[in-house]
Parts: C-alpha cells; sequence; structure tokens
C-alpha cells in the first residue's frame, strides 16, 4: 500500500514537472500526501492526468497537420498480401522510429505504382501518432520551394526550418525535373540533413540512373554515398496496382491479359 501511494505522488510530480510548473511539481505531491489529504492528492492526479492526455492529443493534430501526409495512406489501408512479408517488416520496423533517434534514412525503390508512396505514408502516418514531426512533400514541390527560397536568398531559412521535421519523405525524386539548379539545392538539402535529420525517399529509378537527376557523376555519387551511408533499402518488387487490377479482372472474365500495356 505505502508503495502504491509513492507511486501516486511520484506521477503527479512527474506529471507538473512536464507542464514546466517547477515549483508546484516538487511541492504539491508529498504536501497533499503529508496532510493527510490521499483523496485530494487522487483527484488532483486525475486532473493532471486528464490535462496530460489533452495534451498529448492536441500535439498530434498539430503533427497531422504540418506533416501534410495524403489522408488514407496508413497500414490498415495497404491491400492484404499484396507486399511481400519481409518488406512489410521492414516497413513495420521503420514505423517503431528508432532509425530517427540514429538520423538514419530509408530508400524505396519500384516501378510507378507497386505501393512506394503508400508504404512511405503509412510509415510517416504510424510515426506522427507516435509523437514525431513528420513532412511529407513530393520532390519535385519541394526542390521548387527550394530554388524560390534560394532566388530570394532565404535557402538557409527554409533548410533551418525543414531541419525542425525529425522525418522528410521525398516522394518520386525521380520526377524532379532535373535542371542544373534543381540538383544544386536537391544536393544541398541531402547535404545539410546527412547524419543530423532522416530523410525518406521514394524512386522508380535506380542508383545506376540516378545521374539523370543530378547529371554530374561526382555529385550523383556524393548523393548516392551520403543517402546510402546509414539507411534501410526497401524493394518493392511487386506487381503494380494496375496490373493486379487487371489480372483480377481477367480472372472474372477469364479473357487473356496483355502485360504490356502497363
Amino acid at each position: 500500500m505505502k508503495a502504491a501511494k509513492i507511486d501516486v505522488v511520484e506521477r503527479t510530480t512527474e506529471l507538473l514537472a512536464g507542464f514546466y510548473l517547477s515549483t508546484a511539481a516538487p511541492e504539491l505531491g508529498p504536501r497533499l500526501e503529508s496532510a493527510g489529504h490521499r483523496d485530494a492528492l487522487l483527484l488532483v492526479l486525475e486532473v493532471l492526468e486528464m490535462e496530460a492526455e489533452a495534451r498529448e492529443q492536441r500535439k498530434i493534430t498539430r503533427l497531422r497537420r504540418a506533416a501534410q501526409i495524403p489522408p488514407g495512406k496508413t497500414f490498415e489501408t495497404i491491400e492484404a498480401g499484396t507486399l511481400p512479408a519481409p518488406l512489410m517488416r521492414k516497413l513495420r520496423e521503420l514505423a517503431r522510429g528508432e532509425f530517427l533517434e540514429r538520423a538514419e534514412n530509408a530508400l524505396a525503390f519500384g516501378l510507378p505504382g507497386v505501393g512506394k508512396s503508400h508504404g512511405a505514408c503509412a510509415i510517416g502516418n504510424a510515426l506522427v501518432e507516435l509523437g514525431h514531426s513528420v513532412l511529407f512533400r513530393p520532390a519535385y514541390q519541394l526542390v521548387q520551394e527550394l530554388l524560390a527560397a534560394k532566388r530570394d536568398l532565404m535557402l538557409k531559412q527554409k533548410l533551418r526550418r525543414l531541419d525542425s521535421f525529425e522525418l522528410l519523405i521525398l516522394d518520386d525524386i525521380g520526377y524532379v525535373k532535373q535542371s542544373p539548379e534543381e540538383a544544386e539545392v536537391l544536393f544541398t538539402l541531402i547535404a545539410e540533413r546527412y547524419e543530423r535529420c532522416s530523410m525518406l525517399i521514394t524512386s522508380n529509378l535506380v542508383f545506376s540512373e540516378w545521374e539523370r537527376i543530378f547529371k554530374d557523376p561526382m555529385a550523383t555519387a556524393a548523393a548516392i554515398d551520403r543517402l546510402v551511408h546509414h539507411a534501410t533499402i526497401l524493394e518493392f518488387n511487386v506487381p503494380s496496382y494496375r496490373t493486379r487490377r487487371r489480372r483480377t479482372d481477367a480472372g472474372h472474365s477469364n479473357e487473356p491479359v496483355d502485360a504490356r500495356t502497363d
């Protein structure tokens, strides 16, 4: 029974400290306890727990809004059986968030329509629910934002704002327009986040094709080196959604399917 009383006092102190009530934190619980106001202490703790839960929910709501992840892209909405079990295990492991603490990256490769973006968004949504800060951006869009910031002499400030996100999801890097200016700001972003903040990048281009993005072989090699130094590689070697849909439709209609149309 004594241990239970100590737990109540400690929890009360912990919550008050979490609310930055530095004077009340070490005083309120012990004083109520020593004065014999056990019921009052329990009531205070109940209210503090309610406040803590409400604050956490408000935080998650803010993080969801800031993340700008497309709606509906969660693990629950990944069609059962479409991704191999080893790949799903990797996705789930990333969704626990330990890689963020180590400022590691993840790179998802595969043809269009195989679920790379959905998987990346599912990881992002799961991390937001754990209280992590995430930002989702199509690669071409973020590159244009960086170019605009550079023209306005605000690139350093833009990169600093991006640093506030533990994870930056850069979707479809292969669709960057591939001008020298775009390649330059994209490389700057990768270099700035290296070993400091995590990135999750999806691409329909394998590494051997990345010179199409960065143009210069040296810059391509340097970008890849920084990204893969601490990275999990996700290979989406599965049929695209459209291919699976045609196969399903063909199974119902018993009509042959020409796979070359994908």
